[in-house]
């Protein structure tokens, strides 16, 4: 199959709309391997494993109100991956409301919001455990061993995330020597090796029938995954009542705000947004990460 190229409608399903520069900026974790995201261009190239093989494709703007995606070779699921990773069939158009009425977030309002998700609710857990307790580049590095040695190969030479059978069949030496992942090494093996032996459906946490007790308590059980890693994990599956207050976010609200605040204080200010507080939080604290167009 050659090049080919189609075109997703920008908007959700409660016909809001949806900022791909900010959708793509949405959060640090969006732009690791296999991602690569040009923030400038606001273009995603990213490798998806299908069931025909691993495939490289391209994202960015499209017609007026769309996103174009193009490909060379097997072309069957990508679209559907994409919308999911884009999060286009969510609703945010309450929180929009809500955000309307509040002076500081109205800008919000015009599409941004969607944290950019992985294809997959393991590769978005695999990713969390390697930024928790280490420097960003630490969380570079580890991410892109995985990827460079366990992903399947594209025909351009891109690698997929890691299956989880191809993470539960590398030795505890591959996590320590060639990953660096130190005592994560431990969690990530057993994570794959329940999630290949069909021990833990990971992908049952997309379910909407669940409350978020019940999500966060499932998380929270998962080998390496504590509070942070809950809290960071609940935003990407769409759940965004609970505030991620961890040592990045507490001093880049004290600079937003102008003044420290104790953690009570913080969530008593997004309070009124109840379901989608957190979300409210993390955008009020990310507005600079995408220039103002006019």
């Amino acid at each position: 199959m050659g090049a080919w190229q189609a075109e997703l409608e920008l908007v959700g399903t409660g016909d809001e709309p949806v900022d791909l520069r900010r959708t793509l900026a949405s959060h640090g974790v969006a732009d690791l391997p296999p991602n690569e995201i040009d923030a400038e261009a606001a273009t995603l190239t990213t490798t998806l494993t299908l069931r025909q093989g691993a495939t490289t494709v391209h994202v960015g703007d499209g017609s007026s109100g769309a996103v174009r995606v193009t490909g060379s070779g097997p072309r069957a699921g990508v679209l559907d991956a994409i919308r999911h990773m884009l999060r286009l069939d969510d609703d945010l158009s309450a929180f929009y409301a809500l955000a309307r009425a509040d002076p500081e977030l109205a800008w919000a309002a015009a599409g941004a919001g969607r944290m950019m998700r992985s294809p997959t609710v393991f590769e978005d857990v695999v990713k969390t455990i390697c930024t928790t307790n280490c420097a960003w580049s630490a969380t570079v590095r580890m991410t892109t061993a995985l990827v460079e040695q366990l992903g399947a190969e594209a025909p351009d030479g891109r690698h997929a995330f890691p299956t989880p059978t191809a993470m539960a069949e590398a030795g505890d030496e591959f996590y320590r020597d060639v990953v660096r992942a130190g005592y994560r090494g431990a969690y990530l093996r057993t994570l794959a090796l329940a999630v290949a032996d069909g021990a833990l459906d990971l992908e049952a946490l997309n379910d909407s029938e669940l409350d978020d007790d019940d999500v966060a308590e499932r998380l929270l059980a998962l080998p390496g995954c504590g509070p942070y890693a809950t809290a960071h994990m609940m935003m990407l599956l769409g759940r965004y009542s609970r505030l991620i207050l961890d040592s990045w976010t507490r001093p880049k609200y004290a600079r937003v705000n102008g003044r420290k605040a104790a953690d009570r204080t913080i969530e008593r200010r997004f309070r009124r947004y109840g379901a989608y507080a957190g979300l409210a939080f993390w955008l009020y604290l990310t507005r600079d990460w995408v220039a103002e167009r006019a």
